[in-house]
């Protein structure tokens, strides 16, 4: 029960300095988990909308490839697709949440780059070309909501453990130490007073 203490007022003064410092450390926690979920919550929500458009823009995408397939030809836009450039600079950078390292990808939406040329192409193809480039950006945001979701939802954990601790265990031991001391101290002095009284008495006799 972890009352293996001496009934000491040193002891009794450490044992409430030890409880008040465990319910502050377990109101800290408490307050980050709260935040940690919030924000939590936030990026699901934000990861749901991104998941829509990604399919929305999708199938406005493989609409155009269809329609564009139809009218240049399967060989030909497969020509055009191996001269478009596949991948774009991004710089991760990192943001602190109580604490929590989370991404944030940097990238640059620039417009279309024709290297296939316009007298290859045709208008549905830039469309085409532009929804899946907007879907790949959609891609990093989502990477990085996603990311961010699993990170927080680790430090929620192992906060909710560190508080469980607190709350479940320290805090009641210390509690309990408390309360033997106190209660040994009691009896001791009560002791104390009889038997000085009974001292008292003696010497008066």
């Amino acid at each position: 029960m972890g009352l293996k203490v001496a009934p000491t007022k040193a002891n009794l003064i450490k044992a409430k300095n030890s409880l008040e410092f465990s319910k502050k450390g377990f109101d800290l926690l408490d307050k980050k988990r709260t935040v940690l979920i919030r924000e939590m919550m936030q990026l699901i929500d934000k990861a749901k909308e991104i998941q829509k458009k990604i399919t929305n823009i999708f199938e406005d995408a493989y609409e155009a490839l269809q329609l564009v397939n139809m009218t240049m030809g399967i060989n030909s836009v497969e020509e055009i697709a191996l001269s478009i450039m596949k991948e774009e600079e991004h710089d991760i950078l990192l943001n602190s949440i109580m604490g929590v390292e989370i991404p944030n990808v940097k990238y640059s939406k620039n417009g279309i780059n024709t290297q296939y040329g316009f007298f290859r192409s045709n208008p549905v193809l830039d469309i085409a070309v532009s929804k899946f480039k907007e879907v790949k950006h959609l891609v990093y945001e989502l990477a990085e909501v996603e990311t961010s979701v699993f990170k927080l939802a680790m430090e929620i954990k192992k906060t909710q453990k560190r508080a469980n601790a607190l709350e479940k265990i320290q805090i009641p031991k210390y509690g309990e130490q408390i309360k033997f001391i106190e209660e040994t101290l009691e009896e001791k002095e009560r002791e104390d007073f009889f038997r000085l009284k009974k001292v008292k008495q003696i010497s008066k006799s």
